[in-house]
């Protein structure tokens, strides 16, 4: 068992028995990785994901893959569910990175938490216009020991564009009475006097359409 036994989650209690040396998000997986100056290798999911749990099964269940993890990286599981915080930041970055996003969420980081590197769903195999998830890792290794200066430029970089796009725009200018009385003539023409709900809302539980889940 890893330490991912202790935590409450039943997402990452899923991922206990892994042979990855998984940590839970926190302070001391970055020291960690500080320590022995290599990067985070974080993975973001849900415990309803299908993909989520595909890629748990070919990959961080295989003996071979968690080896070549836990040489090479510290890694992160982080559940969605339970920190939305730390999902909606690196979801930013893995959407400027690739121009896509979903899960499970595959970065990497580093010591400082700066992404450089990201994507969704690897499969153990080249295939479907997917790099396997052995050669992104391997290929990862390779420039952060070859390039490191590089890669850290590339991490800042894209850290202070995610930090750019979150921060809050002044509007444009005032409301003005016609913006309001347009809001509310649309309100009334959507309001359902006998059901008491809005047409949209009736129809809300349409399945949604996600990328990778």
């Amino acid at each position: 068992m890893n330490r991912l036994a202790q935590e409450s989650s039943p997402y990452l209690a899923q991922h206990a028995g892994n042979p990855v040396d998984w940590w839970p998000w926190g302070e001391e997986a970055f020291a960690e990785a500080a320590r022995r100056g290599v990067p985070v290798l974080l993975s973001v999911g849900y415990s309803t994901c299908h993909w989520c749990h595909v890629m748990a099964h070919e990959s961080f269940e295989d003996e071979a893959t968690a080896a070549f993890m836990n040489r090479h990286f510290v890694n992160v599981k982080v559940d969605r569910e339970e920190r939305p915080d730390v999902d909606a930041v690196y979801m930013a970055a893995t959407q400027a990175l690739t121009g896509q996003g979903g899960w499970p969420m595959t970065v990497f980081l580093t010591e400082a938490g700066e992404p450089f590197y990201a994507g969704t769903y690897f499969p153990p195999q080249d295939g479907h216009g997917l790099p396997s998830f052995m050669r992104v890792m391997q290929s990862v290794e390779r420039a952060w020991r070859e390039e490191r200066g590089k890669l850290l430029g590339n991490a800042q970089a894209l850290t202070e564009h995610v930090r750019e796009a979150a921060r809050p725009r002044p509007s444009d200018g005032a409301f003005g009475p016609e913006l309001l009385e347009r809001g509310v003539e649309n309100l009334r023409r959507a309001f359902d006097a006998d059901r008491g709900a809005s047409a949209g809302r009736r129809n809300s539980r349409r399945r949604p359409r996600w990328i990778s889940c």
